[in-house]
């Protein structure tokens, strides 16, 4: 029999990121990589914990997402995304705008989560568009949807137009990468500030705060 001590084995913390992209490669990919790179070095310098980063692609899940919804059953490789995403210790969702909003395709997969699954969960919020005059989406659609499913929703939600890519910003408005720092380092502190992560078995208490949509726009700067 072995005399020597037991080490001590950590998992490590695990930050998903759901694309919503279409195309390949695809710039709405490219911003959850960015993102949870940025979140992933925050935390690389907090704390001595390993850091995981899945990137789910829902274009590779359309038809097994369609199946469910008119089956009610999930596909083995879906039912394996929705446990990865319910927990994930942070999420990072991204979507491209459609039609002023998200796309159909996000809005399918999280409508396939039940909606106490991602109570508490740190998430940031992103998208993508051809042009700046859809960043709204973020707060009239996209916060929303997660402050429903009960989501602790980062205050820096990050849009990325066509023409952020390889901007610095200027006098008046970060850059993009500016922005993808912040949002990754909110969501890092958030992940190690205890707040609390669920999976679909947690029920909320009378504990739980819970910050009127309101109060969370009041507070926000726009991106």
């Amino acid at each position: 029999m072995s005399t020597e001590p037991t080490a001590f084995v950590t998992e490590p913390l695990r930050i998903v990121a759901v694309s919503a992209g279409l195309s390949s490669p695809s710039s709405t990919r490219l911003l959850a990589e960015r993102l949870a790179g940025a979140a992933r070095e925050r935390l690389l310098t907090e704390q001595d914990r390993a850091v995981e980063i899945r990137v789910i692609e829902l274009r590779d899940l359309a038809v097994d997402i369609a199946d469910h919804l008119v089956t009610g059953f999930p596909p083995a490789a879906l039912d394996e995304a929705v446990k990865e995403v319910t927990q994930a210790d942070g999420l990072i969702a991204v979507s491209p705008v459609f039609t002023a909003s998200y796309s159909g395709l996000f809005k399918s997969f999280f409508d396939l989560i039940d909606h106490t699954a991602l109570t508490g969960k740190p998430v940031v919020v992103a998208a993508t568009g051809g042009t700046a005059r859809h960043s709204l989406v973020l707060e009239h659609a996209m916060r929303p949807l997660f402050a429903y499913l009960r989501a602790t929703v980062a205050p820096t939600s990050v849009y990325a137009a066509s023409e952020d890519w390889g901007s610095s910003g200027d006098e008046y408005t970060d850059g993009l990468p500016s922005r993808i720092r912040r949002a990754g380092g909110e969501l890092a502190a958030m992940i190690t500030g205890g707040r609390a992560r669920s999976g679909a078995s947690r029920t909320p208490g009378l504990d739980d705060e819970v910050v009127p949509f309101e109060q969370q726009l009041a507070d926000l700067r726009l991106d």
